[in-house]
């Protein structure tokens, strides 16, 4: 059977339960089955926020009781494993947490990172995350990763050409920023995300938008005469 290269990339994919506990929500959901496991391996790769070490043992205990085989990969101070590669193709999800993309994307080629995803992600190993962890994928977009006025970022991996915007109705420079980007041509044709929405790629083409947050969409941004345009993506809920 062929394989086909999936990226879910997010604004969400975790919430917090009753007892204020971090838990898997629709996103993450959708992730693990997009993977066609029955006992699907995830390894967290929280890279863009340096490794934290209560992010990385939240994630652990948010998985607890769930059939899935947790792990991670961390690049501070050293990689964790012996082998990245391995590690990597060995798994059915990845899931990149938030933070400075900028900073993700320079420790990545450091560690040679980026051609190992884009093997992952040719393989079938199924490519999510959420916010600086759906950036990554694309050509580049709004980044707060070098202060609280935004800038663009557009050396990102790529693998769907792309630009990106996360947060679209949380962070009011995001919008605007995404259109200014997209009108001069520092972006191409670029997707957004309100807060709770995923875009699943399959292979280069987006096939489908879905929402763990009643009435979040996703968005279409081009440019045509010099300005943005912005589409409305209704998303299926998860």
């Amino acid at each position: 059977m062929p394989i086909t290269p999936t990226i879910l990339a997010t604004s969400g994919g975790f919430e917090h339960d009753a007892r204020g506990l971090l838990v898997p929500s629709g996103l993450v959901k959708k992730a693990l089955e997009l993977s066609g496991a029955e006992r699907p391996k995830l390894c967290f790769i929280g890279t863009a926020s340096g490794d934290a070490t209560d992010y990385i043992q939240l994630t652990y205990a948010a998985f607890a009781g769930w059939p899935v085989d947790v792990s991670h990969l961390a690049l501070f101070p050293m990689p964790n494993v012996d082998d990245i590669r391995a590690h990597i193709m060995a798994q059915d999800v990845v899931w990149v947490g938030g933070g400075s993309v900028a900073g993700l994307l320079v420790m990545w080629r450091l560690h040679g990172l980026d051609d190992v995803m884009r093997e992952a992600w040719h393989e079938g190993v199924v490519l999510a995350g959420v916010s600086a962890g759906s950036i990554c994928w694309h050509t580049g977009g709004p980044t707060d990763s070098f202060g609280p006025q935004l800038r663009g970022i557009t050396n990102g991996l790529g693998l769907v050409p792309f630009g990106n915007g996360v947060h679209y109705d949380s962070e009011e420079q995001r919008r605007p920023l995404l259109h200014r980007l997209v009108a001069e041509g520092t972006l191409p044709t670029s997707y957004a995300t309100d807060d709770g929405v995923g875009l699943h790629y399959a292979g280069t083409e987006l096939v489908g938008v879905y929402t763990e947050i009643e009435g979040a969409k996703g968005y279409r941004v081009e440019a045509a005469g010099g300005e943005a345009t912005e589409t409305v993506l209704d998303a299926l809920a998860v």
